[in-house]
């Protein structure tokens, strides 16, 4: 997912930067941006959750999500896996921020250009993981029809791709919302959105009319996500976080929902719904926590390195997932074995994606692969 920017956007996605400097003689007060590291540090912290889920994730599978197959990796799996349930949300908080504060569209011209830096490595990788799934004898339809298929959202190579699919809507629809509060007529954009909007009746009714098997559409958005983006806009954009003397305040409620969160997936149903409320409060807990924290000078450099590949790591890091963690996950190791190896297989996920996304970054690929 392209994490969102705080300025303009530049030819590198995902690395675009608000820069804290004093501004040109003349120039007005409100032109000055200060540039948002917290946002950089929540960044980093949710594409680390992510892989941290998904590392989990494939503990539970090696179970078959029953626990009397390996009670020590199941839970192992379920304890890392409820630790990132605020991820997802807070992408949406800060896509939100981003585009209602952080860096809010001045035409039409510039949303597209975003949606092009964040649909252009959607593709790119829909089919590299198509490819790796050809090759490895994975695919269950002809990968054509699989492709064609992937362009309707209605399958999704990877995993973690789904949230493209909801990211890039909502993003387009919040731009499209300032740009006309700002007095702007963003035909296209509004055109594109009212195609997405009625392409699944478009495509069911197509399908009754010539008996034809149409793809479904997946491109869109829930309430939830709307609600995560514009809430998250209004607390990322505060002028204050909560004091330091009053953060371990939240502990108690972020530890609670967590512990909710890890009750619903083991005991309710797996995997907990976004919308939920524990999901909810972890994300504000975590949010309240991380924004407007001050980062010491001498790490911001090395934290908005980082932040920019952010992108490129997330969309690569299933591929060290499946091609590496899965195969040394074993349902028959304890509690303790399987923690210590989550933990170092974590770190390799982490350290081989961001590796990947760093390198094809210094070969100014970024814009093709995020």
């Amino acid at each position: 997912m392209q994490i969102p920017e705080q300025s303009a956007p530049s030819s590198q996605p995902g690395s675009s930067q608000l820069r804290s400097s004093q501004p040109a003689e003349g120039k007005p007060a409100a032109a000055r941006r200060e540039h948002r590291y917290d946002i950089d540090l929540m960044r980093l912290i949710c594409s680390c959750a992510v892989m941290l889920g998904h590392v989990g994730a494939t503990f539970i599978s090696a179970v078959d999500r029953q626990e009397a197959n390996g009670p020590g990796a199941y839970w192992v799996g379920h304890i890392a896996d409820s630790a990132n349930e605020f991820a997802v949300p807070m992408y949406f908080a800060m896509a939100g921020w981003a585009v209602l504060v952080g860096a809010p569209p001045r035409d039409s011209g510039q949303i597209w250009q975003r949606i092009v830096r964040n649909g252009l490595p959607l593709f790119i990788w829909t089919g590299a993981y198509l490819s790796l799934a050809w090759m490895r004898s994975r695919n269950e339809e002809p990968i054509t029809e699989l492709a064609v298929d992937s362009l309707f959202g209605s399958v999704r190579p990877a995993y973690h791709l789904w949230f493209m699919y909801a990211y890039i809507p909502i993003i387009a629809v919040l731009a499209f919302a300032m740009l006309v509060k700002a007095g702007k007529r963003p035909w296209r954009l509004g055109l594109a959105l009212l195609a997405t909007a009625t392409a699944p009746s478009v495509l069911t009714t197509f399908g009754e009319l010539t008996g034809w098997d149409t793809p479904s559409f997946g491109w869109g958005f829930g309430t939830y996500s709307l609600v995560y983006a514009v809430g998250g806009a209004l607390l990322f954009a505060l002028p204050t976080g909560v004091p330091h003397r009053h953060r371990w305040l939240l502990l108690p409620v972020l530890l609670a929902a967590f512990a909710g969160c890890l009750w619903y997936n083991t005991q309710v149903q797996y995997v907990i719904p976004n919308a939920h409320l524990f999901v909810a409060a972890l994300t504000l807990c975590v949010l309240l926590l991380v924004s407007r924290v001050r980062i010491p000078v001498r790490l911001r450099p090395v934290l908005s390195k980082l932040a920019g590949a952010a992108l490129g790591a997330y969309m690569v890091h299933v591929f060290f997932v499946e091609e590496l963690v899965r195969p040394m996950v074993s349902a028959s190791r304890g509690g303790l074995v399987s923690g210590v190896l989550l933990i170092g297989l974590l770190l390799a996920t982490v350290t081989l994606s961001y590796a990947a996304s760093l390198l094809w970054g210094q070969l100014r690929l970024r814009r093709f692969l995020g």
